[in-house]
């Protein structure tokens, strides 16, 4: 005969199956929405210090995370859509015939590629290029609409994990048995880490996008959305910047402005490249980290290069949050694992 507690397991098992299942093609943005609410914990609390209001300050938390983190995307998505839309196949022609021509002066030093390039050029159907801009602009307005939807998802769930995150917490706590110690640790690592690599990314991605925006801005184009995605283009380490700047003074060059081709890249090699990313970021970082954060476990910050990297490889743009997540859970579980052996042995 089935014990009580055996049948109860067994159901158990059962339904949590079925409530794997039901919620399947929302566990993503569930994830990502529990790792956010995590990183903004502080947010969190100073809104909740403010309001004295658990709803008002997970509401506040809410449009905060939407006005920093999903606007400006949705807003760089829809301009990316109307641009390829409206882009016009002279423009690519135009292009490629001032290529020709830099190629008939080109240094001595680059003589070599010339043979490559010529050959790149006549490959190059800027016809085609602007059909499948077309074709790709579809595609990203199917992509918008979907992250809209996703990001929506997402910000709900933000709210669910602000507002009712004690309570589940202690529901997790009661069900698994976990030693209290043992729990506030893990959840104290997982939010005083992921809090210092939240942070650390939106001030790289506001402090460089604003300058790169403030530059572009002043040479007539939209600072704004340019700003935005240099943002977002400095999420990726070591080449995040070179793939916004190098295209844009490119094309500067290609319509005859050499002084802004040049403006534009010395600006943003000395500037943001060598001041801001080298000299003010760090800055910025260890002030988030010591008088922020205030972590009691310092995790390596190449550790946490290599798994924003592996984090954006493996599963996407989330991966930046992701991936740390992941290292530093498990990270924390392998000190905790440590001092039960340490416990044992004494």
């Amino acid at each position: 005969m089935i014990k009580k507690e055996h049948f109860t397991l067994i159901l158990l098992l059962f339904v949590s199956y079925g409530v794997y299942r039901l919620y399947e093609p929302f566990w993503t943005n569930i994830v990502i929405a529990v790792l956010l609410a995590i990183s903004t914990y502080h947010i969190q609390m100073g809104f909740a210090h403010l309001t004295r209001s658990r709803f008002w300050a997970s509401f506040l938390s809410t449009l905060v995370l939407s006005a920093l983190f999903f606007a400006p995307l949705g807003y760089f998505l829809f301009h990316l859509s109307v641009f390829l839309q409206n882009l016009d196949p002279a423009s690519l022609m135009a292009f490629e015939a001032k290529v020709r021509g830099w190629m008939e002066h080109l240094p001595p030093f680059l003589s070599r590629f010339e043979t490559k390039i010529e050959a790149s050029l006549n490959q190059l159907d800027t016809g085609a290029m602007a059909q499948h801009a077309i074709d790709y602009a579809s595609q990203i307005g199917s992509f918008a609409m979907s992250f809209v939807s996703g990001a929506v998802f997402i910000l709900i769930f933000y709210f669910i994990a602000h507002y009712y995150g004690k309570d589940i917490f202690e529901f997790f706590k009661r069900s698994t048995h976990l030693p209290q110690q043992e729990s506030t640790l893990i959840l104290f690592e997982m939010r005083s880490s992921m809090s210092v690599v939240f942070y650390s990314i939106l001030a790289t991605a506001v402090l460089e996008g604003a300058l790169f925006g403030v530059a572009v801005g002043y040479m007539g184009y939209n600072g704004l959305l340019f700003g935005i995605m240099y943002g977002f283009a400095s999420l990726i380490p070591v080449i995040g910047g070179v793939i916004m700047w190098v295209p844009f003074a490119l094309y500067e060059l290609s319509i005859g402005n050499t002084q802004n081709a040049l403006f534009i890249s010395a600006y943003t090699i000395i500037v943001i490249s060598v001041i801001a990313d080298t000299f003010v970021k760090p800055i910025i970082i260890k002030i988030i980290n010591q008088k922020l954060i205030k972590p009691q476990e310092k995790i390596n910050e190449l550790v946490i290069f290599f798994a924003i990297i592996a984090g954006l490889a493996t599963f996407g743009f989330w991966g930046m949050i992701i991936g740390p997540a992941i290292t530093v859970l498990f990270l924390t579980l392998l000190r905790i694992t440590e001092a039960q052996h340490e416990e044992n042995d004494h």
